[in-house]
């Protein structure tokens, strides 16, 4: 039997209405991942500086040839943000964000080991294969890899291009992301008064919440075990309060939930002008889109900087809601298809849970 349709639900997340509203855009010209000639599937942040382009900036002018020739592309970078700030508007900001993408998960490799029609309706709703756990993934050796090269790159432009560290650390709350920003950021040798590796971690920053178990996040209390001097955002419920297993956010739910954790971490005291983000490939690109970036997939342990314009302007807002969904799945190991899934004639399509286990 072929799976067919989503079906709207009323569940939904809720804007509240505002005196004033932030509206994103990215600023282009700066890196390559901006450029639409840059192909994603190819792009590699470590032989490209992170992407940064080589070029001179309005703001160099006025500081003489000799001292720009003394500094590198990032700290002539850096100088550029300061001055932009510096020049515009009291409501108008400019951000770097790092986008890191966690290490191939667990998850990551059942969808390809089983092939993304049968893993969507079936696999990825239970808890493993019994050789393999992926409700909350954790990372394989390829992805604690992954990181290791995200650490070692960032310390090589900590001591050749006397990169800005982040000024602000912000992290999902899902396993594989959390042990990805430690690998990537413990340990660095940072410049004196630089803001210490302690990430905020933030609800919102997670995943597109699917029916995948992968989705679903640990309680509270595990999280705060496994990294205990790690901050955790004020109103972090102890119990996934999101997944139910049952129906998913659509992409502009998702994309809702992106723009709120965005405009709290622009309206944050001391987030400062370099900001790190590890999350996941699913609300990276949520993210993207809500600072109209142009679509770019990120490879597991990949890492982007993008320079963000945030503009504050005086606009209530009316509620606004957006409908999540259901899907039907398979009851058993589907008949695999490279362009479907189709379940066995002996077992119905449901729409509940196959696997309820409390995190």
């Amino acid at each position: 039997m072929k799976i067919s349709g989503f079906t709207s639900v009323a569940l939904a997340l809720v804007t509240l209405s505002e005196a004033s509203y932030v509206n994103y855009t990215t600023v282009a010209g700066y890196f390559l991942q901006d450029e639409a000639t840059t192909d994603p599937s190819t792009f590699d942040f470590t032989t490209t500086n992170f992407g940064l382009i080589n070029r001179t900036y309005p703001f160099d002018k006025g500081h003489g040839a000799k001292i720009n020739n003394q500094l590198t592309q990032w700290e002539r970078f850096y100088r550029q943000v300061v001055e932009l700030n510096r020049q515009s508007p009291p409501n108008v900001d400019y951000k770097v964000l790092f986008l890191g993408r966690h290490g191939d998960g667990w998850h990551n490799a059942a969808e390809t080991y089983y092939g993304t029609p049968a893993w969507n309706c079936y696999w990825s709703l239970l808890d493993g294969n019994g050789t393999a756990t992926w409700r909350d993934a954790d990372l394989t050796d390829a992805g604690i890899a992954q990181a290791q090269t995200a650490h070692n790159f960032w310390q090589k432009e900590l001591d050749s291009q006397n990169i800005h560290p982040p000024d602000s650390y912000y992290v999902s709350p899902l396993t594989r992301t959390l042990r990805t920003a430690n690998i990537t950021f413990s340990g660095l040798r940072l410049p004196r008064k630089s803001t210490p590796f302690r990430p905020l971690i933030k609800e919102y920053l997670r995943e597109g919440i699917s029916l995948h178990t992968c989705d679903q996040r640990r309680n509270r209390t595990y999280i705060h075990n496994l990294f205990p001097t790690w901050p955790i955002e004020h109103g972090f419920t102890e119990k996934d309060e999101l997944w139910n297993g049952v129906t998913a956010e659509t992409s502009a739910a998702q994309d809702l939930r992106s723009k709120t954790a965005l405009d709290s971490i622009f309206k944050a005291n001391g987030t400062g002008l370099f900001v790190s983000v590890t999350s996941h490939s699913g609300e990276i690109s949520s993210i993207l889109r809500v600072i109209k970036h142009r679509t770019f997939k990120l490879s597991t342990g990949a890492v982007i900087p993008v320079l963000v314009r945030a503009e504050t302007v005086p606009e209530a807002l009316l509620v606004t809601k957006t409908s999540w969904t259901v899907s039907a799945h398979c009851t058993a190991p589907p008949i695999t298809s490279a362009q479907s899934c189709v379940c066995p004639s002996s077992a119905v399509p449901v729409t509940t849970p196959l696997v309820t286990v409390s995190l």
